[in-house]
C-alpha cells in the first residue's frame, strides 16, 4: 500500500508538497523518542508520532521512512516543514490519538517489526 492510499483511507491531512505519496509502505514505527526510532526505524516504515519539530524530518531522511504521521490533529512547525520540502518526506496529520491511529494502519495491513 502507498502514502497516498493511506491518507486516502484514513483521511489523512498531507501538509507537505514534496516527497512521494507513490512510495510503497514496507512496515509502521510508532516513538515520540527520536533516538529511538534512529536504532529501530526501518526504511519504508511509516513513523507514527507527536514530535513536531525539524528534527523530526531530519530522522526520516536519515532511515529513509517513507512518511512521518502525525497524530492528534498536530500542525509541525514551519521549519519541518520547510525540511520536508526540501528532503522530499511526506508528512501528513490525523486527528486520531496515535493507539486509535496504529489500530487503523494494522487494520489496513501495515504492520511493525515483530
Amino acid at each position: 500500500m502507498t502514502v497516498g492510499e493511506v491518507a486516502e483511507k484514513l483521511g489523512l491531512e498531507v501538509l507537505t508538497e514534496g516527497g512521494s505519496l507513490a512510495r510503497e509502505i514496507t512496515g509502521g514505527y510508532a516513538s515520540d523518542l527520536l533516538s529511538d526510532v534512529l536504532a529501530h526505524g526501518r526504511a519504508g516504515d511509516v513513523w507514527v508520532t507527536l514530535q513536531t519539530h525539524h528534527n523530526i524530518i531530519a530522522v526520516a531522511s536519515m532511515k529513509d521512512l517513507a512518511a512521518v504521521l502525525l497524530v492528534n490533529g498536530r500542525q509541525p512547525e514551519a521549519e519541518a516543514l520547510a525540511a520536508a520540502s526540501r528532503e522530499g518526506v511526506p508528512v501528513l496529520s490525523s486527528p486520531l490519538p496515535a493507539f486509535a491511529l496504529i489500530g487503523e494502519l494494522c487494520r489496513l495491513g501495515i504492520r511493525g517489526a515483530a
